[in-house]
């Protein structure tokens, strides 16, 4: 059973948050690949995989709406080989990060076992709008408002 979380009237147009949310909490995982997220700059994360044993062409990156998605996908390559201890399997994994609105990817590097993902992250900008108020082209009338008007 799920919690909404933006049940108040008060909330308006937050029904793609909620989606998020439900989003992240579907996102089971194993805990494999550990990773970090770092803050860089005033603007700027960086996702860092630890992804030993992945070569470029296993691991893709897409973004899908909101959420970056990494995948890894490691051949076996064990055939003909005789293991003695077998710590160390192939094995695929895929991570999820629900993103907010507006952060871009910047690039993404592989570097001795770790994959860096580059985001920037917009800074918000107060927005003051005044509304006009506009007076009704026609006042209607009190008695069809009240529904007591004789026919």
């Amino acid at each position: 059973m799920s919690t909404r979380v933006f049940t108040s009237p008060l909330f308006l147009g937050f029904d793609h948050l909620e989606q998020m949310l439900e989003r992240a909490s579907k996102n089971t995982s194993d805990g494999y690949p550990p990773y970090n997220i770092e803050q860089i700059g005033n603007a700027g994360l960086r996702i860092t995989l630890a992804v030993a044993g992945f070569t470029m062409e296993e691991l893709q990156i897409t973004q899908e709406d909101n959420q970056l998605v990494i995948r890894g996908r490691q051949t076996d390559d064990s055939q003909g080989r005789v293991f003695l201890h077998r710590g160390i399997a192939a094995r695929q994994f895929q991570r999820a990060f629900v993103m907010a609105e507006g952060i871009e990817v910047r690039g993404a590097w592989l570097d001795n076992g770790l994959l860096h993902i580059d985001l920037a992250r917009p800074q918000p900008q107060a927005r003051v709008k005044t509304i006009t108020i506009s007076a009704p082209q026609q006042k209607p009338s009190p008695l069809l408002d009240r529904g007591d008007e004789d026919s």
